[in-house]
C-alpha cells in the first residue's frame, strides 16, 4: 500500500463519508482498510468484522476495506449485506477487536461511508484524524490477513427476540416500512416470527430508493406509511432509516411520535426496573421530555448530539436508555447499548401491548406537550459556523442569559427556550424552539433571530 491522500471533505466527525465518484472511491476505501487495520493492530487486536449496506456502490466499497484489512495481516469477518445494527451485534456477539460498516446511512443514493467501533467502543473525533495521518504517511502494518464469511442474521433475529414480552397470542396489527433499506430482509425475519398482524412496506433491499428516501424524520417519507395503518386499522406504523438504527414511529391514528415521544414511552418501562437511573437525551430534545423523566424517578441527562457521543455518554453514565430526536435510540438495560432500531421496534412492541386495549394514540396524546418548531437546518460554511456559536454565545453571556453550552447554546427563557448549534457534519447552523404558546414561541423566534441577524444570517421560514 503506497500513501494516500483523502478529498477533504469526507473525514468528518462521527463518520467517513462522501459522494461516490467525486469525493469518494474504492482508492479511499483500500486506505481506510489499511490504515484501521494498523490502528487495531497497533492496540494489540487482529480481528475485524465488515458488513454493508444495500447501496449500488457498499460491495465493491466493502471489497476494497476488506483488501485494505488484509494487507495489515487482520483477520477479516465478513458479516455480508444488512443493517447497521447487525455489524454492531457481529463485534459483540463473535468478540472481534473492530468492525467497519459501509453505509450511506439515510444520505441520497449515490452517497456512502464508513462507520466504525474500535474495542466496543465508538470511532469518531481524533480517531478519524489517525486514518487521514497514517494514509497520509503510507504509515501502515503488513502482513498476511485471511478471510470469513459469517451469517449471523438468524441469531441476530432471534436475540431481538429475546426481549419481546408480548406472548405468541399478542394480537397485535402492525405495519412496517423499511424504505427500501438495509433493514429489509431483517425486518421479514423478524415480523414472520412475531405474533399479531403485521404488513410490510418496501422490504426489497433496493440502493436506488425507488419509493421514498428512507429518513423517518421527514413527514413526507412516512405518507406510505401513515395511509398503510389507516388501511389497517393498526395498532401502529414503524419505520427505518437506510442503514437500520433510526426509527419512526407512527400511532393509530396517523401522527408521528418524534424521538423524544418515543423515550418518554420507553422510559416509563425502564424506570420501572430501574428507578434513578440516569436518561440520556441530546439538546434538541423537548424540555417535557427531562421534566417527565424526573417524574418518572429518573435522573434526566441532556447531552451533546451525535451518535457516537450518545454512546461514550452512556457507557460514562451506566445510563440504560437514551435517544435523540433524529431518532437513534440506545437501550443498555437488557441489550448493548447501541442504537438499533429493530430493537428498539421491539421494545415499542412491548410498550404498546402493556396499554390498555393496546391504544397507542391515546398514549400519545396525553404526553406532556409544548409548541415547538421542528429542526430549522441552514448552510453556514465549515470555516463561518463555528465563529458564529462563539459570537452568539459571547453576546449571551455579556447579557447575563441562562442558558447551557453543552452543545451550542441552548438558551432558557420564563417564555420556553431556543437552541442554536453547528452540526459537526454539514456545513449548516441548526436552530430549534419550544414555548408553551405560540405566542411565546413567535417571541423566541424573533430572539432567536435577532442573533442570527447581528451575526450577518437569517432564520430560515
Amino acid at each position: 500500500m503506497i500513501r494516500h491522500d483523502f478529498h477533504s471533505t469526507i473525514l468528518r466527525a462521527y463518520d467517513i463519508r462522501g459522494i461516490v465518484g467525486e469525493t469518494l472511491f474504492e482508492a479511499d476505501a483500500r486506505a481506510i482498510g489499511a490504515a484501521y487495520g494498523t490502528l487495531v493492530k497497533r492496540g494489540g487486536g487482529s480481528i475485524v468484522c465488515v458488513g454493508y449496506d444495500g447501496r449500488v456502490s457498499s460491495p465493491a466499497l466493502e471489497a476494497a476495506v476488506v483488501e485494505g484489512l488484509m494487507s495489515t495481516g487482520m483477520t477479516v469477518r465478513r458479516v455480508g449485506r444488512g443493517p447497521t445494527p447487525l455489524l454492531y451485534f457481529a463485534v459483540k456477539d463473535r468478540g472481534a477487536d473492530a468492525g467497519i460498516m459501509i453505509t450511506g446511512s439515510h444520505n441520497p443514493p449515490d452517497h456512502n461511508g464508513f462507520k466504525m467501533l474500535l474495542k466496543a467502543r465508538p470511532f469518531y473525533g481524533d480517531d478519524i484524524v489517525q486514518i487521514g495521518s497514517l494514509a497520509a504517511k503510507g504509515d501502515y502494518e503488513t502482513g498476511e490477513g485471511r478471510v470469513e464469511d459469517l451469517d449471523l442474521m438468524d441469531r441476530y433475529i432471534d436475540r431481538l427476540l429475546q426481549d419481546f414480552k408480548g406472548g405468541v397470542n399478542a394480537d397485535i396489527s402492525v405495519v412496517w416500512d423499511a424504505g427500501n433499506g438495509a433493514a429489509g430482509e431483517a425486518m421479514a425475519k423478524l415480523t414472520a416470527k412475531l405474533p399479531g398482524k403485521h404488513r410490510l412496506l418496501f422490504q426489497e433491499i433496493d440502493g436506488s430508493f425507488p419509493n421514498h428516501h428512507p429518513d423517518p424524520t421527514e413527514p413526507e417519507n412516512l405518507e406510505d406509511l401513515i395511509a398503510a395503518v389507516a388501511e389497517e386499522k393498526a395498532n401502529l406504523g414503524i419505520a427505518f432509516d437506510g442503514d437500520g438504527d433510526r426509527i419512526g414511529i407512527i400511532d393509530g391514528a396517523g401522527k408521528v411520535l418524534w424521538g423524544d415521544q418515543i423515550l418518554m414511552l420507553l422510559a416509563r418501562e425502564v424506570l420501572a426496573k430501574r428507578p434513578g437511573a440516569p436518561i440520556i437525551a441530546d439538546v434538541k430534545a423537548s424540555q417535557s421530555l427531562f421534566e417527565e423523566i424526573a417524574r418518572l424517578g429518573g435522573q434526566p441527562l441532556m447531552w451533546k448530539t451525535g451518535h457516537s457521543l450518545v454512546k461514550v455518554k452512556m457507557a460514562e453514565t451506566g445510563a440504560p436508555l437514551a435517544g435523540e430526536m433524529s431518532g437513534h435510540i440506545f437501550m443498555a438495560d437488557t441489550y448493548y447499548g447501541y442504537d438499533d432500531a429493530l430493537y428498539a421496534a421491539v421494545r415499542m412492541l412491548n410498550v404498546v401491548l402493556a396499554l390498555k386495549d393496546m391504544d397507542l394514540a391515546a398514549a400519545h396524546a396525553a404526553l406532556p406537550k409544548a409548541v415547538n418548531t421542528p429542526e430549522l437546518r441552514f448552510d453556514c460554511p465549515d470555516e463561518r459556523k463555528f465563529a458564529v456559536m462563539t459570537e452568539v454565545a459571547d453576546r449571551l453571556k455579556a447579557e447575563g442569559a441562562s442558558f447551557s453550552d453543552v452543545d451550542g447554546v441552548r438558551v432558557n427563557t420564563d417564555k420556553g427556550w431556543w437552541l442554536l448549534r453547528a452540526s459537526n457534519t454539514q456545513a449548516v447552523l441548526v436552530a430549534r424552539c419550544e414555548a408553551k404558546t405560540e405566542v411565546d414561541l413567535e417571541s423566541l423566534k424573533d430572539t432567536l433571530s435577532g442573533h442570527l441577524k447581528r451575526a450577518g444570517l437569517s432564520l430560515p421560514s
